[in-house]
């Protein structure tokens, strides 16, 4: 069998840790940033880890060759 291949979309938005988490960026800060309040904006900063269910479902789809 070839190997799989992993989505290119998926390797610039998610990394994996150690623990086997996914840590993804923060939502909600692309453009817009003048109609959110100062408390969204500092709250959302760095990144944040995905729930199990979207962890199983990244994984298997989008990242097959994730260890974790």
């Amino acid at each position: 069998m070839p190997k799989m291949k992993t989505k290119s979309g998926a390797k610039k938005r998610f990394k994996i840790t150690g623990t086997g988490k996914v840590l993804v960026a923060q939502t909600g800060k692309r453009h817009g940033m003048i109609k959110r309040s100062t408390k969204f904006i500092r709250q959302a900063r760095g990144t944040t880890t995905l729930s199990k269910a979207d962890t199983k479902v990244v994984k298997k789809s989008f990242l097959p060759y994730a260890r974790g």
